[in-house]
């Protein structure tokens, strides 16, 4: 019962992180936000994953991460060769 409410505050906060996305002003700021997004999905897969004791939540929240790693590798990188 406490895990599903917990994924529910999760995705809640991952929502409310959809503003910063559409109305940021630096593309800094919305890859930022996106790294949040990409957190707060993780948790709420993972959430989902011990509530339903479902396997393949715990897979998808593990390619979300991995993806997350990539695309924050990938920032750094494309800000240090505009710098």
């Amino acid at each position: 019962m406490i895990p599903e409410y917990l994924a529910l505050i999760t995705l809640l906060a991952t929502v409310a992180v959809v503003p910063r996305l559409v109305r940021a002003r630096s593309a800094a700021d919305r890859i930022l936000a996106m790294q949040l997004a990409g957190t707060g999905t993780v948790a709420t897969l993972l959430l989902l994953g011990a509530a339903e004791r479902a396997p393949a939540f715990f897979d998808i929240a593990l390619v979300f991460s991995a993806l997350a790693a990539v695309a924050g590798i990938a920032f750094v990188a494309l800000g240090r060769r505009t710098a």
